[in-house]
């Protein structure tokens, strides 16, 4: 009120619109919007690029790294109030979809977008709570002709002490798909590496996940029966199913499904099988690799089903698949579109850990997945040791 003198309502509303003006000059600096236009707001990717230019001449690549935020919500947590894993893994594959196509689309050539294609194991180091941010910083560290490798790092903050902690480091792996022809890969703009040691690294990540991706096809065939009347702690008690018809707001511009939708579901239905199991609060501990092994369009009616496998002392695995049915299209099959082992641990009230009730194997499917699933646990068990792996 004692900002302005008095005056009559047309001076009164001009220097309300000057004070605005300037205002909103130091909000936009010229340097960061200049190639936005006048009378424009700046995109998700635009505000990406704003926020990190400083930070392009300390990476060792050329390419611009990728950092959002965004405060928790309750809706994205559960009723014990700990951010789900699926909310922080539609986030990370949101920044990596924004790196890797600003990337692919930085030379001149056909128009692309960047279609995930697996996300490699992704552990759960902190639990995210109700009212703290989420940073998510990616950032392209490898490019081979058709794919590029995308790392995501998510910090928390908790905005009223100013405490951050590191929750999650992903490491995402995309391709480019022409805008004339999604089915269509075409080839990546390569990256300059500071140092050689980085592309050779880089190479054998690469060759280590398409080796990995061709292993996982053999399970495309498998499906979750539903059982009546199963007993306690069984495989069929616990086990769940989501139908999900694809919309517009699932997907991308080009009408296929946002891989951090279905990663979101994903996650919604694992922890559905771990909440019937053990009947507690269930938090996301970590998610072995995801395939994303075809891509889902929309109108396609989606089946997410989830089976515990397996169950230590303290944690529970389950493997989850992804069913797409194009109901219009009748030239084309129901089809296996993605799988995944998600990991979860039962908490108290207090946050602490609880014993998981064992799972009981009843079929000769059901006890040869527990043993994959017990071969699994206990290599990465003793590589968070750091002792030699098991051998088989």
């Amino acid at each position: 009120m004692g900002l302005l003198p008095a005056a009559g309502p047309t001076s009164r509303c001009m220097k309300l619109l000057v004070c605005a003006v300037r205002l909103r000059g130091l909000a936009k600096p010229a340097a960061a919007w200049e190639r936005l236009g006048p009378r424009s707001s700046p995109s998700a990717g635009q505000r990406c690029w704003a926020s990190t230019k400083a930070a392009e001449s300390r990476s060792g690549l050329l390419s611009r790294p990728c950092v959002t935020a965004r405060i928790m919500r309750p809706d994205d947590a559960n009723v014990a109030g700990n951010v789900h894993g699926g909310t922080i893994l539609k986030m990370i594959e949101e920044a990596g979809a924004i790196i890797s196509t600003r990337h692919c689309n930085s030379q001149n050539g056909e128009r692309c977008v960047a279609a995930l294609a697996r996300v490699e194991r992704t552990d759960f180091l902190s639990p995210m709570c109700i009212g703290e941010v989420a940073h998510v910083s990616a950032e392209i560290t490898y490019t081979s002709k058709h794919s590029v490798e995308v790392q995501v790092h998510v910090m928390s903050e908790n905005i009223l002490t100013g405490t951050k902690k590191l929750t999650n480091k992903a490491t995402l792996w995309y391709v480019p798909l022409s805008l004339k022809n999604v089915d269509k890969v075409l080839e990546v703009p390569p990256v300059v590496y500071s140092r050689q040691e980085q592309e050779e690294e880089g190479r054998k990540r690469y060759e280590a996940q398409k080796l990995a991706r061709m292993e996982t096809k053999w399970r495309n065939g498998d499906i979750v029966q539903p059982v009546l009347n199963p007993e306690p702690n069984t495989v069929s008690y616990s086990q769940s199913s989501l139908i999900h018809l694809v919309g517009p707001s699932d997907c991308t511009l080009h009408g296929f499904v946002h891989g951090g939708v279905t990663m979101k579901l994903m996650d919604e239905v694992a922890g559905i099988v771990a909440a019937r199991h053990c009947k507690t609060n269930i938090v996301t501990a970590s998610v072995d690799a995801i395939n994303f092994h075809d891509k889902i369009r929309k109108g396609c009616v989606i089946t997410i089903s989830g089976r515990m496998t397996f169950t230590s002392n303290k944690s529970m695995e389950i493997e989850v698949l992804v069913d797409a049915d194009p109901v219009v299209d009748n030239s084309q099959k129901r089809y296996r579109a993605a799988s995944a082992f998600f990991t979860y641990v039962s908490l108290s009230q207090e946050g602490k850990s609880l014993p998981v009730p064992q799972l009981v194997p009843e079929t000769e499917d059901e006890k040869k997945r527990f043993e994959e699933g017990k071969g699994r646990y206990l290599q990465m068990k003793a590589k968070r040791q750091g002792q030699p792996e098991p051998q088989p």
